[in-house]
């Protein structure tokens, strides 16, 4: 048994051990640089800590979360009384605005040792005609996209959006917008003549009437031609037709939910016959749930059809039929687009994957 001498030395042993500790301590752990232009470009600062323990230290790691702040620091020991610098370099490019990042200094003790902070404000630099209009649509005529995406459209409706132009040439432009894929509800208002140096909006308009269902997706592609020529680009409108959610009692509405958002057939002989899998659709709600539209690329064969109704607390069972003859070899996937009358989430998609073999 041990004497009480021995278990006071233990103590103090102990006592000592946790005491001797390395300590890194930075008296200004926070950095402002103030107002800063992008143009200027990278911008740096050197944080100083002192090791205040009574052993050495190794900074083993500087962690930020983005990698526009990049911190430089030695892996040298620093003895105690010592200085450790650690130099952090913030890049503005492309952050216009008010920013603040912290950063983890971690040490050899396996533990963070301190945070340091950097912030500031970025004025943003005058961006080039190039990158204001990305696109080169031929010509001299630039655009700042080629795609529309609308999200919902409602019956009885409208939504509108737009893609802007500048002539970036010293001659005016002949300008036409030419139909490849028509939904029949778009309306596009756009300058037949652009002078030079000119900009402006191209004007997408999609509107369902009251009283003239449409629903599912909504697809329209424009070709872009300038003095009479072919430019490549393809201007895009997409939308999906749905239900006003305003129009449906809150209290009685269905609520859509499959089984699955995936469904897979997994490896299938090209030579076997019909595939078939299955998920089960549920309504939730407390009115009926009706479908709207039932689209897929057509590779999958569906149950589910448009006008289909499932009661409150009902479900039905969906299958998804498969013939493998007449698919390609190799990996197949497919998806399958559902829109109903669920005013919450009109739209569900599921993803469908095969793998197709001799």
């Amino acid at each position: 048994m041990a004497s009480k001498k021995h278990i006071v030395l233990i103590i103090t042993l102990l006592c000592s051990a946790f005491a001797a500790q390395a300590q890194l301590s930075f008296e200004a752990p926070a950095w402002d640089f103030g107002s800063i232009r992008e143009s200027d470009g990278r911008v740096s600062h050197t944080f100083t800590g002192v090791n205040r323990g009574s052993v050495p230290v190794v900074i083993v790691d500087v962690v930020t979360s983005c990698g526009c702040t990049i911190p430089e620091f030695s892996r040298k020991p620093v003895l105690p009384g010592d200085s450790a610098r650690i130099t952090v370099t913030y890049d503005p490019m492309n952050r216009p605005g008010a920013f603040s990042r912290e950063l983890g200094v971690y040490t050899s003790e396996r533990k963070k040792a301190a945070s340091l902070t950097i912030r500031g404000s970025v004025v943003p630099r005058e961006k080039s005609l190039e990158e204001l209009y990305p696109v080169d649509a031929g010509g001299g005529l630039r655009l700042d996209g080629t795609l529309c995406a609308f999200t919902y459209v409602y019956q009885g409706g409208q939504r509108q959006m737009s893609l802007g132009y500048v002539n970036a040439s010293d001659k005016v432009l002949r300008l036409e917008l030419r139909p490849e894929h028509v939904s029949g509800l778009l309306s596009v208002d756009y300058p037949r003549q652009i002078g030079p140096g000119a900009q402006g909006e191209i004007n997408f308009r999609y509107a369902i009437p009251a009283g003239t269902p449409r629903y599912g997706t909504l697809r329209d592609a424009l070709a872009v031609r300038v003095d009479g020529r072919d430019s490549g680009t393809v201007l895009v409108a997409h939308a999906i037709g749905a239900d006003n959610p305003a129009s449906v009692d809150k209290s009685v509405a269905p609520q859509a939910r499959p089984s699955a958002l995936i469904v897979k057939f997994g490896s299938v002989k090209r030579s076997a016959p019909l595939q078939r899998r299955s998920f089960t659709f549920s309504n939730t709600g407390a009115g009926d749930l009706i479908v709207r539209a039932v689209e897929n690329q057509g590779r999958v064969a569906v149950t589910l059809k448009p006008g289909d109704r499932i009661a409150p607390g009902g479900e039905r069972t969906v299958e998804l039929l498969l013939d493998p003859a007449r698919q390609e070899y190799g990996v197949l996937t497919d998806q399958l687009l559902l829109i109903t009358n669920d005013p919450a989430r009109p739209m569900r998609r599921l993803r469908i994957t095969a793998i197709i073999e001799d």
